[in-house]
């Protein structure tokens, strides 16, 4: 199989058995970056069908409703597979862990090179889904969200960052890198609108905002 053809099974299946099948054994590069999310007219489209709602209550809600990290296959799970994925030259050992490979992470434009210096980034926050609608969702709706490999819903990033970020909304938390962060706001469009999420008028007028000027 040709690297060309691993690549575009990848991208656009998305899938853990194709990025398994094609990378997981090598040390090749991988497609270092989520799927590709719509262009800016595109997901501005997608804003304005997004339903203007405030956030519901965070009550009930916990990280163990979205059941991840989720088993993909060889061994791996969904993190090992972003980390790859997201990576360079990313070798795993017999257990699928990450044991060596460069991460560049699109948040803050850090380099690293240990596995445990990455977080694995839910674009859009569980806690903020929960507040977008996910509460009322089934278990296994919530799982698809926390390990979506199909989407632009997960990303390899500085650990110290994510949690800067935690849980806020663009109105509240932008990239640091600020050329990263009309691409942030596609993703983030994309993933709520797949979702059938809604958004609170601060966090549509940021992400309008940001989508205006791309």
């Amino acid at each position: 199989m040709s690297k060309v053809y691993a690549r575009r099974v990848s991208i656009a299946a998305g899938s853990a058995a194709a990025l398994f099948g094609t990378l997981v054994l090598s040390g090749q590069s991988a497609q270092a970056a989520p799927p590709s999310p719509p262009s800016a007219a595109t997901a501005r489209t997608y804003l304005a069908q997004i339903k203007q709602q405030p956030e519901g209550p965070q009550d009930g809600y916990s990280r163990a409703k979205f059941p991840h990290w989720i088993d993909q296959g060889k061994s791996c799970n969904t993190r090992e597979v972003v980390l790859k994925r997201d990576g360079k030259n990313v070798h795993q050992d017999g257990s699928c862990a990450a044991v060596s490979g460069t991460w560049v992470s699109p948040y803050d434009g850090a380099t690293w090179t240990k596995a445990s210096d990455i977080d694995i980034d839910h674009v859009v926050p569980l806690s903020e889904a929960w507040k977008s609608g996910a509460a009322k969702w089934t278990t296994a709706r919530r799982q698809a969200l926390a390990n979506d490999l199909t989407h632009s819903q997960l990303i390899a990033v500085t650990d110290n960052v994510n949690q800067e970020k935690g849980d806020k909304d663009p109105a509240k938390w932008l990239p640091p890198k600020t050329s990263y962060r009309c691409q942030y706001a596609r993703m983030w469009v994309w993933v709520k609108h797949e979702y059938g999420m809604t958004a609170d008028s601060a966090e549509k007028a940021a992400l309008k905002k940001i989508l205006d000027r791309c």
